[in-house]
């Protein structure tokens, strides 16, 4: 899936200023994949999203960031898109649409409800946010970006959470902007659900978001959240 990710950045049009791909430590093809496509390659050894999104954060060149996972396709304008939301200078950050994807098939509830998390996960735990501030919950399959001004203001992702590190980045940039959802689509990989069942992965996402919301510890919420490749 990486390959693929990599190869739809090699279209963009505009192109992205750079890519850079950082590995957490991984035993696989990752860094040879990444090579393939001239990525720039960071290594830790800390296989936590937030950490390596944080030192790619770091170590990028422009001043708006973009975090994509490897699963996850964009569209060829995606560069224009985020130009253009970010233009407005009310908003702080930006996601879009996540389709769910597998070979043969599209995960549509799944997605619908993803989608509608955005909304309804801010108005339940954050009210006040959510209608002062202009809260939107965004997730990693939702390729976040923001002002690199903006992400260094507010501190990056917190490197101790183990999961919804990209929840917690939204809430913290609240502070300086509108959360925006862009009536674009992207596409994720279906793999959690193909493994778990619509149903299991459904009820499992529901759960983590419920219980991170009344302030269950992301280390507890890790263990409902098994790693699938």
């Amino acid at each position: 899936m990486l390959a693929r990710t990599l190869r739809q950045l090699t279209i963009l049009d505009p192109p992205a200023k750079e890519v850079i791909v950082v590995d957490g430590g991984s035993d696989d093809d990752t860094v040879a994949i990444a090579q393939k496509y001239s990525a720039t390659i960071l290594t830790t050894q800390h296989a936590r999203r937030s950490t390596q999104m944080n030192l790619g954060a770091q170590q990028a060149s422009g001043d708006i960031l973009c975090f994509l996972h490897g699963d996850t396709i964009v569209p060829d304008d995606v560069v224009d898109v985020i130009l253009a939301t970010l233009s407005d200078s009310t908003v702080a950050c930006g996601g879009f649409v996540s389709l769910m994807t597998g070979r043969m098939t599209t995960r549509w509830s799944t997605s619908l409800h993803n989608s509608l998390k955005t909304y309804y996960a801010p108005l339940l735990f954050r009210p006040r946010l959510f209608l002062t501030k202009g809260l939107r919950l965004l997730f990693g399959d939702q390729v976040m970006f923001c002002r690199r001004t903006d992400f260094l203001a507010c501190g990056g992702f917190d490197s101790a959470l183990e999961i919804m590190e990209e929840a917690d980045l939204c809430i913290k940039l609240a502070q300086r902007g509108r959360i925006k959802q862009v009536n674009r689509t992207v596409q994720s990989s279906d793999r959690r659900v193909a493994k778990w069942g619509p149903i299991k992965a459904n009820l499992i996402y529901l759960a983590i978001g419920m219980l991170w919301g009344v302030g269950v510890s992301t280390t507890t919420l890790k263990r409902f959240y098994e790693n699938v490749r």
